[in-house]
């Protein structure tokens, strides 16, 4: 039985830098210990990647888990933040009840917007901005009336 997402996946290239910002940006707090790994031939099977070396961490907020990668074999390929049309996973979004608030504060912590403030579509208050490293975030807030609000999701079963 699937019970829902467990945690987003976000590759960083400064771990430590980016765990602070998660921290002070959303609240996310270190779950156990930070990892790592060189020369493992079992974690690479997991990854699927061959002759991989990383640190990591597992981090939680709310309902929510996010683990950060440090990949340092191989070389990332890409180093920008992806765009909202680009293929693949391009963004996490959270959920706010004071969005610009919350607006206003994450601009102090380093996150950047393209836009001077959110965007009220009527049933939900949006704007998407970028962390320090460019990777791209959705910051929303919904209404009472909106169909999607966290309150509809279903209570989490053991």
């Amino acid at each position: 039985m699937i019970r829902g997402i467990h945690h987003v996946a976000v590759h960083v290239h400064d771990l430590d830098r980016m765990m602070k910002f998660y921290k002070d940006a959303f609240g996310f707090e270190l779950v156990g210990e930070a990892f790592s790994w060189r020369d493992s031939d079992f974690i690479d099977r997991i990854v699927d990647v061959p002759n991989s070396a990383a640190k990591g961490a597992m981090l939680r907020a709310g309902t929510c888990y996010m683990e950060l990668f440090e990949y340092e074999a191989p070389k990332p390929t890409v180093s920008r933040g992806l765009q909202p049309y680009d293929k693949g996973y391009t963004h996490f979004c959270v959920d706010c009840t004071d969005i610009e608030k919350e607006y206003e504060r994450l601009k102090g912590l380093g996150m950047t917007f393209s836009q001077p403030g959110p965007i009220d579509v009527g049933h939900v208050k949006s704007i998407y901005g970028r962390d320090p490293e460019g990777n791209l975030i959705e910051i929303q807030q919904t209404a009472d009336h909106c169909d999607f609000r966290m309150g509809k999701l279903p209570p989490v079963r053991s």
